[in-house]
């Protein structure tokens, strides 16, 4: 009898841990974008229409110290003193200045309004950028480093549909590389409306090329990590950093910079800058003087 009740107890026992672990694990893959909810209807709606996140593990971030971006917004100076002596470049040259500046012009006018609306908010958002020079692959670069409104826009928007279906057809790699590949192809159109709303110039193909690239060599990358032989390979961070950045410069130069150059848009982006920066010195020295 009292064995008897002993099983009883165990298999009461062992299926409470199996759903508690199963209904876990559901919870856990029907976690919507807004997980956890927003304390606030302000946090609700900022956190529903615009590409923005809490911050969730603040103490996990790799964040640089605060004066980091002193010197980014330094160096962004520099570069733009720069332009006027871009006759006399050499294109490799050329190429750098031009990756720092999408880059740092990019970082420097999105920090003000991150901080904006964390003060309008009242709590800490993700950084748009988290530092991409210090990218060890093209999975860390694009999926973790560079412009994360894109990713958190397009992973539940493109990727997870399409490697969800995939999956009816084909196996994991499959769907996981076909996932991948739309969404690079995805952004690539993207960016190829934004370039013509801003060169007013017909579609060339080519930024939408790099981003393809990009795409088949992500998931290639992704592909190769999932090998035992790879998995074996230790490589310097120092040399991952390098040849992923080197990468994504060469074929930036290759693809996705000479509609800009050739429209002059480049240029254009630093007479705006010089443009705002003339206003608000002006109006920091009148507000000075009144």
């Amino acid at each position: 009898m009292q064995t008897k009740q002993l099983n009883k107890v165990n298999n009461i026992g062992f299926w409470k841990k199996k759903i508690s672990r199963d209904g876990g694990r559901t919870q856990e893959l029907h976690q919507g974008p807004l997980f956890p909810v927003p304390p606030s209807i302000s946090q609700f709606i900022c956190f529903t229409c615009f590409p923005i996140k809490l911050l969730q593990n603040p103490k996990s971030q790799d964040q640089l110290p605060k004066w980091v971006f002193a010197i980014k917004v330094a160096i962004f100076g520099v570069l733009l003193q720069m332009y006027e002596y871009r006759q006399y470049m050499p294109p490799a040259v050329l190429l750098v200045l031009y990756s720092l500046h999408i880059y740092l012009e990019y970082e420097i006018l999105l920090a003000p309004l991150k901080l904006l609306l964390s003060i309008f908010l009242g709590c800490d958002l993700e950084p748009q950028f988290n530092e991409p020079y210090l990218a060890t692959s093209l999975q860390d670069f694009w999926g973790r480093r560079w412009n994360l409104m894109v990713p958190a826009i397009l992973r539940p928007a493109v990727y997870v549909p399409v490697r969800r279906m995939a999956c009816r057809k084909m196996n994991s790699d499959q769907a996981l590389f076909l996932g991948v590949f739309v969404s690079f192809l995805v952004s690539g159109v993207i960016h190829e409306l934004i370039f013509f709303y801003f060169t007013r110039e017909s579609p060339t193909g080519e930024v939408t090329w790099f981003f393809v690239l990009h795409g088949v060599c992500t998931a290639a990358e992704g592909a190769a990590k999932r090998t035992s032989l790879v998995r074996r390979w230790k490589t310097c961070p120092m040399v991952s950093r390098v040849l992923t950045v080197g990468f994504v410069v060469v074929t930036g130069g290759w693809l996705f910079f000479p509609q800009l150059t050739r429209s002059g848009m480049m240029e254009r982006l630093a007479d705006e800058a010089f443009l705002s920066i003339d206003f608000f010195k002006h109006k920091f020295v009148y507000l000075w003087r009144h």
